[in-house]
């Protein structure tokens, strides 16, 4: 009980820090669909970041992963596996320079599409080849205070990078325009550069905030040295490179839907329709959240713990109480989307949140099969990862390929669903049969059930009303802490 015990202490400390910054970023949703509602600037945003969010995990190279694991295989040789990490991560991000640098004008063409000009394209796109290698250079740092023990490090470092982020926002949406229009002293120097309104703005501040970190992290980048394990270099690389598919997997299905809805519908809807579907879909990334700090808890406690007698066992326990939390997430969220929609400041937006609840439920089956994808990392099986992301690409692609046309962002939407549920499924089977973890599946599916059918209850038969709702969620959270209370007792309260 112990370990349970010690896992959910480290899971919270190094997860605040991600809530917390996520939930200040979520403090600009209903700020830039207000501030950028003109033009489809939102949806601009939307389309940039989607991009962005992809080609992180590409210069990250699975090495995050890759450097727990060999930290665990290799406990004698810490530095060399550091410095390995970081000089795979900084190879491919100077690859990306070379590849990128020279041909920004043709990015521009084939993303705007003849929406707006390329040119002010072109500006974005090179804002975000400089934030690319700035955080990819990042990665290692951070993954390194994991490794080390040290979240209070780690969360100021990742608190600061938002504050600095959303106040250079504030500066632009609300302050320099209020300093023009009253002509306070030095209006003069800032009429000349500033664009109310100019999208851009929110690029820049990126860039400014991720030079900010990297500076920051300086302390561990100076640890780095020249020590360099070759043939340890290319064993990391062939472990690394399913974990990146399967990275890219999670950023396909949570953003190539918005990219082909922005190629897919005609020109004269599509910055709208991307604008609609993203501005709802932040409702759903309140699950994302938890999601992303249990996976900063999760792998290096399961790394650290591969090797105890009893591991099975605590994973398996792990995971009872993982999907208890995200089903009465997900039953809160849909409870409570009423309230939850005035995130999305701009009232044109409300109708897409008919997408949330197949949303909300594909991150809780992501969530369940990050959890269940210990078995591959473990056992240096990583090329199943690969598979099970290569199926959930080809899901997301050739369903919204066939659907979008039609059905729009509702299909993006369910097809997430699809693609997330079948990647958890694959996981769990193939899972059993090569690193057999005894998962209470019986119980499990119990609770995933029942929140569905809460939810549909919520949304679709009393029609969103908040009272009923948070009635339902009363009723589910209070069955399951009747439930499970005996065991909870035991875990945080005994000694």
């Amino acid at each position: 009980m112990s370990t349970a015990k010690k896992f959910a202490g480290q899971t919270a400390v190094y997860g605040l820090s991600t809530i917390a910054s996520r939930m200040l970023s979520f403090f600009l949703t209903p700020i830039y669909t207000e501030a950028y509602k003109q033009g489809g600037s939102y949806g601009i945003l939307t389309i940039m970041f989607s991009y962005v969010s992809i080609l992180n995990a590409v210069m990250a190279f699975g090495m995050e992963t890759t450097y727990f694991r060999y930290l665990n295989k290799h406990a004698d040789k810490k530095q060399e596996v550091y410095n390995n990490s970081f000089s795979a991560i900084f190879g491919v991000s100077i690859l990306f320079l070379l590849l990128t640098l020279p041909f920004t004008h043709h990015i521009a063409v084939w993303i705007q599409a003849g929406k707006i000009p390329a040119s002010e394209f072109e500006r974005y796109i090179k804002y975000f080849v400089a934030i690319l290698v700035i955080d990819a250079w990042c990665v290692m740092p951070f993954a390194k205070l994991r490794a080390d023990g040290r979240p209070g490090r780690y969360g100021l470092i990742k608190f600061v990078n938002v504050i600095i982020f959303i106040a250079l926002n504030l500066t632009f949406i609300w302050g320099l325009p209020f300093w023009v229009a009253h002509h306070l002293p030095g209006t003069s120097l800032i009429t000349p550069w500033f664009v109310k309104g100019w999208v851009g703005y929110v690029f820049l501040s990126n860039l400014i905030a991720s030079v900010i970190t990297l500076l920051l992290l300086l302390p561990e980048l100076f640890k780095l040295t020249a020590s360099l394990d070759k043939k340890m270099l290319w064993h990391m690389f062939a472990y690394s490179w399913p974990v990146l598919i399967a990275n890219l997997s999670f950023l396909v299905n949570e953003n190539l839907d918005k990219l082909l809805l922005s190629q897919m519908l005609p020109d004269s809807i599509s910055v709208q329709q991307v604008a609609i579907y993203g501005g709802c879909a932040k409702i759903a990334l309140f699950l994302s959240i938890f999601v992303q700090a249990f996976r900063l808890g999760a792998e290096p406690f399961f790394f650290n713990h591969a090797k105890n007698k009893n591991a099975g066992t605590t994973y398996a326990r792990i995971m009872d109480y993982f999907v208890i939390v995200v089903a009465i997430i997900f039953v809160a969220l849909v409870a409570n989307i009423q309230l939850l929609k005035y995130f999305v400041r701009d009232e044109k937006l409300w109708v897409g949140l008919t997408a949330v609840p197949p949303l909300v439920f594909g991150y809780v089956s992501l969530g369940i099969y990050m959890n269940l994808s210990v078995w591959y990392k473990l056992s240096d099986q990583t090329k199943y990862g690969l598979y099970i992301s290569g199926i959930g690409a080809i899901i997301t692609i050739l369903l919204n390929v066939i659907f979008i046309p039609k059905y729009s962002y509702m299909a993006s939407a369910w097809v997430s669903f699809t693609a997330y549920t079948v990647m958890m499924i694959l996981s769990y089977i193939w899972g059993q049969k090569n690193y057999p973890i005894p998962y209470n599946l019986k119980k499990n599916l119990s609770y995933i059930i029942i929140s569905i059918l809460l939810v549909y209850l919520s949304f679709y038969v009393f029609k969103r009303n908040i009272f009923v709702g948070n009635a339902l969620l009363l009723l589910f959270a209070g069955g399951a802490l009747l439930m499970e209370g005996k065991e909870l007792k035991a875990i945080f309260i005994k000694k």
